[in-house]
């Protein structure tokens, strides 16, 4: 059951109608309110009869996410109204989790993405080079869905051994986007049950069984034609169990599903945020730019490249500092638990938000401002381990930090090496409780030399 009473110490906010998806406004306006109120300490929102406790300091979350994790499960209502697209396995607790976890993670190892790693590379750069082919013909692209296409183009052959046609890999995105947007309205109250309609379940619906559509026959058939492979749907498909049963069908859909929105969605709006932020900071852009040159020097991106592209990782960590794709995680207290004082009963839900967390300005100077002087190496050692998690933290942190990493800062790179690179938007950015920017982000790319 939720908190319904607030305890001895939080702040409250009262949401009431502001659940939209209003820029700034909405679920993450209310957040914002608690910040400001509570300064770091616990709060609660008050959503109707739902009444998450809102935890944002570092100290905080290193209880709940690691000297005490076994109390705290991902067994909420916001983590349910997302299971309906990504099922139990990898976006789950308990034994199926573990199975999951395991074979991702192995799939996503130091070791099998240096063997992906040229099908990858070329994927990128081919990418790139048809981005500029169009971006010759047009006086701007979007740049969300140049990024999509990028990303779809990049994880196709490590996630799925290209056995997903390009334009397929495509709608999948846009399909999975539609549900997931969907789900999201969901997870802003989750105290509304199921059966009674809401705006977004329509669309929901919809793109789920596009997304199923596509992704059951190639599934069914890799099935009956097994093979060797270090992409991630081979490994799953040759998974067990730990008493040897193969992954069913379902397990592996929906593990599919949940890896391609976090190596998709959530890496294209991420790149997207990388295009804005550098537009309104051309210092930025310009140091990004003369880090290309020298590292890449017109050649195509190499895995090598990435420990040298210093600058550029310290930049797309600022964005996911500002504008973290996970910017709440929810879970629930199995037993009684006091937290710095405050009581927290068993069955409490906690929304955890590195959004806020990453906002404190106990830990971040100037917090609101674009900074990546934040991310040097000496910074990052003084700061608190965990005043900065956009991956998460603890055992259900996110399995492909690695892989994101390279394929952010390699794209970026290799974009800033070929193209004079123009965002057209004006105005500070301003974005939604999805965590996107509210308007479109356009480009004109003009190639160099």
């Amino acid at each position: 059951m939720p908190t319904l009473s607030p305890p001895a110490g939080c702040r409250t906010i009262a949401l009431g109608k502001t659940v939209r998806g209003m820029c700034t406004g909405g679920l993450l306006g209310a957040l914002n309110q608690v910040q400001e109120q509570s300064n770091g300490h616990i709060g609660q929102l008050w959503l109707g009869p739902f009444r998450p406790l809102v935890v944002s300091h570092p100290d905080h979350l290193d209880h709940i996410l690691r000297r005490n994790s076994g109390n705290y499960t991902r067994g909420t209502a916001l983590w349910k109204a997302l299971r309906r697209l990504t099922g139990n396995g990898i976006t789950g607790d308990g034994a199926p989790w573990r199975v999951s976890r395991d074979i991702i993670q192995s799939g996503l190892s130091a070791r099998c993405l240096q063997e992906m790693g040229d099908p990858m590379l070329t994927a990128m750069t081919s990418a790139v080079e048809d981005l500029g082919r169009r971006a010759v013909r047009e006086s701007s692209v979007d740049s969300l869905v140049e990024m999509q296409r990028i990303v779809h183009r990049v994880i196709n052959p490590v996630f799925f051994g290209s056995r997903i046609p390009q334009m397929q890999c495509d709608r999948l995105g846009t399909a999975v986007s539609t549900a997931l947007r969907g789900a999201m309205r969901r997870m802003a109250v989750p105290f509304v049950p199921l059966a009674v309609p809401l705006p977004g379940d329509r669309s929901f619906r919809r793109g789920r069984n596009t997304v199923f559509e596509i992704l059951g026959p190639v599934i069914e058939r890799a099935r009956n034609r097994p093979c060797d492979g270090a992409d991630l749907m081979t490994r799953m498909l040759n998974g067990t169990h730990p008493d040897g049963r193969p992954l069913s069908a379902e397990h592996i859909m929906y593990d599919v599903i949940a890896l391609f929105f976090a190596g998709s969605e959530t890496s294209a709006a991420t790149l997207n945020w990388v295009w804005l932020l550098l537009g309104r900071h051309p210092e930025v852009a310009a140091e990004v730019g003369r880090e290309a040159d020298r590292v890449l020097a017109g050649g195509p991106p190499r895995r090598e490249h990435v420990r040298r592209l210093t600058y550029t990782h310290m930049v797309i960590s600022e964005v996911m500092r500002l504008y973290p794709l996970a910017w709440m995680l929810g879970r629930t207290a199995i037993g009684d638990d006091v937290i710095d004082g405050t009581p927290i009963p068993a069955g409490t839900t906690l929304a955890l938000s590195p959004f806020l967390t990453h906002r404190l300005p106990q830990f971040w100077n100037r917090p609101l401002e674009f900074e990546p002087g934040r991310f040097t190496r000496e910074a990052i050692r003084a700061r608190h381990p965990l005043a900065y998690l956009p991956f998460g933290d603890g055992a259900h942190s996110c399995v492909g930090q690695a892989f994101f990493t390279q394929e952010a800062t390699l794209v970026v790179a290799t974009m800033m090496n070929r193209y004079d690179v123009t965002v057209l938007n004006d105005g500070p950015p301003r974005f939604t409780w999805t965590m996107n920017p509210c308007e479109r982000v356009r480009l004109r790319l003009r190639p160099r030399g």
